[in-house]
């Protein structure tokens, strides 16, 4: 019986949000967006996770300052530049590609390209090196002195 219990307890288990009852907005329109915008906003204190799901005090603030945006009028695109231009780029969980992003978008595989390169000039110049002979009888006598003295 207790593992039937639990295997339903995992079943209708969801998500916990962090979102107080005093938060929600009286319009479940109004509440459905400021959700859907929550998600893609992170949490400064708790790094990746949205700022739903974080109880920071700040996260809380992030999430009241969504809704008052959102009731001031602002469409979802305002209201998440508006908190953009206030707290930086580093807001967003998905980064834009444009500005000095695209540097950073582009310098993982360019890197990984510029490695590759390196790797297969280096392979490829060790296999055209000369190949080595063995010493002559000579030159082994002259070792043997010199090793001698």
């Amino acid at each position: 019986m207790k593992p039937f219990v639990l295997a339903l307890a995992m079943l209708i288990a969801t998500p916990l949000y962090a979102v107080q009852p005093d938060e929600v907005l009286a319009d479940p329109a109004m509440e459905a967006r400021a959700r859907d915008i929550s998600e893609g906003l992170r949490c400064l204190v708790c790094r990746n996770e949205n700022i739903d799901e974080s109880n920071a005090t700040l996260a809380r603030d992030l999430r009241l300052l969504v809704r008052e945006r959102l009731l001031a009028g602002d469409s979802d695109t305002q209201a998440v530049d508006y908190i953009v231009d206030r707290y930086g780029e580093y807001v967003l969980l998905k980064p834009t590609a444009t500005g000095a992003n695209k540097l950073l978008w582009i310098a993982g595989p360019a890197m990984l390209l510029a490695a590759l390169g390196i790797g297969f000039a280096f392979v490829r110049r060790r296999e055209s090196a000369p190949e080595t002979t063995a010493l002559s009888d000579e030159e082994r006598a002259r070792l043997s002195d010199i090793l001698d003295d």
